[in-house]
């Protein structure tokens, strides 16, 4: 099964754990957060489990259709998820109980002084068939 590891800069169910943002970080804790990802990363392309990572950059744009020639494009206002969404993990795993474990790996990431984060993760089965309409 696939699932979708989505890793969020804040938020989560309460009590969420708080840390400050990663531009207050130091260089030094920058670093060791994203070693940690990179060694993450590696073990799962290792086992096979891994299908896909990508980081976001904080910058996006909502566009939409809105009559032949004329998408509109705007900076907001967003569902917050430029501020909320840092990247994601696309793992391929034997079991949910797996893809939990993983998550809970991925949570202990360092943050500032070194202590894990702790962050939540959302965890999405991603649908291997599309969803049956019934009549």
């Amino acid at each position: 099964m696939k699932y979708l590891l989505l890793k969020h800069y804040r938020g989560g169910p309460s009590p969420a754990v708080e840390y400050p943002p990663m531009d207050q970080w130091t260089p030094e804790e920058v670093d060791a957060h994203i070693q940690y990802m990179r060694d993450f990363g590696a073990r799962l392309e290792k086992s096979g489990e891994l299908v896909d990572v990508q980081a976001l950059a904080p910058e996006g744009t909502f566009i939409r259709h809105d009559g032949e020639g004329r998408p509109p494009v705007t900076d907001g206002p967003f569902a917050e998820t430029k501020d909320l969404i840092a990247g994601w993990y696309v793992i391929d795993v034997e079991s949910w109980d797996r893809a939990v474990e993983l998550a809970g790996e991925l949570s202990a990431a360092p943050g500032p002084g070194g202590t894990p984060i702790r962050e939540w993760l959302e965890v999405r089965p991603l649908y291997t068939e599309p969803p049956t309409v019934a009549e």
